[in-house]
């Protein structure tokens, strides 16, 4: 079999396997997304705080 035909194989076979998934609504994709987004802000935000306060602490135990 050659590679050709190998590689049409999958890529049918894969095409059968995408028509079987659920796919999500537009809405439930919007509100994931969204979710997403602020999840990211609010870590960001968590770990820049606590990058600010261990690079004072540490600027200050070395001026010591």
């Amino acid at each position: 079999m050659s590679i050709f035909a190998k590689i049409r194989i999958f890529l049918e076979e894969t095409m059968e396997e995408m028509h079987k998934c659920t796919w999500p609504a537009r809405d439930q994709l919007l509100e994931s997304t969204l979710l997403v987004l602020i999840a990211m802000v609010v870590v960001s935000a968590f770990v820049a705080g606590i990058d600010q306060i261990l690079s004072r602490l540490i600027k200050f135990l070395i001026s010591f």
